[in-house]
């Protein structure tokens, strides 16, 4: 028989909560059960005042519902509150009622503009806490990368500044002081013979930079996320947004230094691709004890010159020897080491000179970089890297590079939604608080699931042992021995 469905809807009281028209197994049902945001409301309270204006909106119903737009990949609030006018799961997360009339879109900007992107980190470290209590976090083995988030911005608002030029132009008009505090900053040495190509920067988003991932594709204006991810569930322990242009290798001993504050835990083990192979990285982890598993750069296949790798360092008594074994005299010091220079005299009579130097040089120079011993070491332990140094490698490949992948294809992260540093590093630490509590709602959920089975186990044997002792009691009374004899 063919049903038919009343669609007559106009029922106006009903009976039951809202919590019971939501799955059980539904995402935000889940999360409530490990979010805790009780001490937002004390944390946020010096933005408010206390004796005039509006009451505004509850701090944590505004998290909330930026939270379940998160979940649900949808970063514009225009269309997550859009979503939230017909989604119970959200108005329930968020602690509205059906009847309550839900914030303007515009109220979410103004509560993160005046919160600040501090107060959002401080989230991020709360759940990341809440993970250690779980037990999620190790510390011990952290895997380290940075991937370029593309800035909203467009291609026409790209302009080309040459500040060289401008100040050329404008050298007439400088103050005096001007003047004197530049002739300070003139860099000593032999002047620039390459071209300065101008730099381009939008005009919308000042702070995005021109960077790319990849020397095949074209320069983007973008910021850059630098993760660190814990090997045993995956949990984003640290977080920091830079611009484009900062160097992912640079950021590596201060972010070890706060996975080591957060957790508490010596951290021994290190994994990052070849960006992070500096020498002075090498050096700060052997002096902490820190196993750094990260493939030094490759060497160019078919060099100009003779490479560096064919001068032989001494590190004791800091000295350096040709490939021919002549001796070359420490010279001064640079930002990243100290420069060593050959004898014009020997290298005049030199057989490789014309591999070793170019035409209009005298004499060769070889820069020692700080930790360069320390780099020489990893390359040596490079060609011998045992099965398990492989295995750890392997892991940070799809640890870390899949918690970047999930970032950008779940929750909106592959391009900012906002502009400005402050604004993309709110949009970074809301969604990294949002995959760190999927995992432990996941861990929750399993736990309950065990226990529930458990309990169903324990209630089906105490079913048996009733029903057994039943049966016992009546076999007595009927003097079924011999039944039970056998």
């Amino acid at each position: 028989m063919i049903g038919k469905q009343n669609r007559w809807q106009g029922t106006l009281f009903m009976t039951g909560s809202l919590e019971e028209l939501i799955p059980s197994d539904h995402i935000l049902k889940r999360v409530d059960k490990v979010l805790d945001l009780s001490w937002l409301h004390k944390e946020v309270s010096d933005c408010y005042c206390d004796s005039n204006g509006r009451p505004g909106i509850d701090p944590e119903a505004a998290v909330r519902l930026m939270l379940a737009g998160f979940f649900q990949g949808m970063v514009h609030d225009r269309k997550l509150m859009r979503e939230a006018q017909v989604n119970l799961a959200t108005r329930w997360f968020a602690g509205y009622r059906l009847d309550e009339k839900l914030p303007d879109h515009s109220s979410l900007t103004r509560i993160r503009q005046r919160w600040g992107a501090e107060r959002f980190k401080k989230i991020f470290q709360k759940t990341v806490e809440a993970c250690i209590k779980a037990k999620l976090v190790s510390g011990e083995t952290v895997h380290v990368d940075a991937t370029v988030i593309r800035a909203d911005v467009s291609w026409e608002s790209l302009t080309t500044e040459h500040a060289y030029k401008v100040l050329e132009e404008n050298r007439d008009i400088e103050s005096e002081d001007t003047c004197i505090e530049e002739d300070v900053q003139k860099k000593r040495g032999r002047p620039r013979t390459r071209p300065i190509y101008p730099k381009k920067h939008s005009a919308t988003d000042p702070e995005a930079t021109m960077v790319t991932s990849n020397k095949s594709q074209r320069l983007e204006p973008s910021y850059k996320q630098h993760t660190m991810v814990d090997d045993k569930t995956g949990i984003i322990v640290d977080i920091e947004l830079t611009t484009g242009e900062v160097n992912e290798g640079t950021r590596l001993i201060e972010g070890v230094n706060r996975v080591e504050a957060i957790t508490g835990k010596k951290v021994e083990r290190v994994t990052a691709d070849a960006s992070y192979a500096h020498p002075k990285n090498y050096e700060a982890m052997e002096a902490r004890g820190t196993d750094a598993i990260i493939p030094p750069m490759r060497e160019r296949t078919a060099p100009r010159n003779i490479p560096i790798r064919r001068f032989s360092y001494d590190g004791k008594n800091k000295t350096v020897r040709c490939p021919t074994g002549k001796f070359m005299q420490r010279s001064h010091k640079m930002e990243k080491g100290w420069m060593y220079r050959a004898k014009s005299r020997d290298c005049k009579v030199c057989q490789l000179i014309k591999r070793c130097l170019s035409p209009t040089a005298k004499a060769r120079t070889v820069l020692i970089v700080d930790g360069y011993e320390a780099l020489l070491r990893a390359r040596r332990r490079k060609l011998r890297w045992d099965e398990d140094t492989r295995h750890w490698y392997s892991r940070h490949r799809w640890r870390v590079e899949g918690v970047h992948g999930e970032a950008k294809t779940q929750h909106g992260l592959r391009r900012a939604v906002r502009r400005g540093l402050m604004n993309v590093a709110i949009q970074v630490y809301m969604t990294a608080i949002v995959m760190n509590l999927k995992r432990l709602a996941t861990l929750l959920s399993y736990f309950l699931r065990i226990k529930n089975n458990v309990f169903g186990l324990k209630q089906e044997f105490e079913k048996k042992r009733i029903f057994l002792n039943g049966y016992w009691g009546r076999c007595q009374e009927n003097r079924f021995d011999v039944v039970l004899a056998a």
